[in-house]
């Protein structure tokens, strides 16, 4: 007689386990969907921009960063080195650097100066941009600290331009027109976050996934 209670209850138990695990489908599905790489109808225009590598390289891995942003920091230290060591380093790819304004003034400030350096002292470019992004606080990134005395403090210790001239490059915009190029790539391939990664014309939805971004690249060795 308690077993022919109890069946009710089970066909119940059955049922809302069965809704549960349709619920959990839909979720994992809807994710899915949201979490895929987008394929763009172009890949962004890397002339004039900062680039390492061979330039006829097969892939071309192409960032929208900003030395402001810690995001941005953390790709360069986590993702970056085994890029140029797997397909930079070998020829399987270049790297380009396009720069955002997320960040407001600070953002302006830090993209004028890397436009100067890589003008008046381009060989020296890649070393200033390190160096720009080890100097970014650990603990308060969204203090004020991209200032002119701090990219020219920089620029002395990684690059050989001359230090009045790069101060004046900054305070006069002297190169403003280069960073409104970026910016206008910005807005032309609806950048978003920073930083976004895009590779030969497929733009990721998660940077940091190291193994999207191999095979992505070893999809265009083939």
């Amino acid at each position: 007689m308690n077993s022919k209670k109890s069946s009710p209850m089970k066909y119940l138990v059955l049922i809302t386990l069965a809704v549960v695990i349709l619920l959990a489908m839909i979720v994992v599905l809807t994710n899915k969907s949201k979490d895929t790489d987008q394929t763009l109808e172009s890949h962004p225009p890397t002339a004039n921009q900062p680039m390492i590598g061979k330039k006829d390289a097969p892939a071309s891995v192409v960032e929208f960063g900003d030395f402001k942003c810690p995001a941005c920091k953390a790709w360069g230290e986590m993702i970056y080195p085994q890029l140029k060591a797997d397909f930079i380093d070998t020829g399987k790819a270049n790297f380009t650097y396009i720069n955002t304004e997320f960040h407001g003034k600070e953002s302006t400030l830090s993209a004028l100066a890397a436009e100067s350096i890589l003008k008046n002292d381009p060989g020296s470019y890649w070393e200033f941009h390190k160096k720009l992004f080890e100097e970014q606080p650990a603990d308060n990134h969204d203090a004020l600290w991209i200032t002119v005395d701090k990219l020219v403090e920089v620029a002395k210790k990684t690059t050989d331009i001359e230090a009045d001239q790069f101060r004046q490059d900054i305070e006069q915009q002297t190169y403003m027109e280069e960073v409104n190029v970026d910016s206008s790539l910005v807005q032309d391939f609806n950048i978003q976050k920073t930083p976004t990664i895009i590779i030969n014309g497929t733009m990721l939805e998660d940077p940091y996934d190291y193994e999207k971004i191999k095979a992505l690249i070893e999809e265009g060795q083939e």
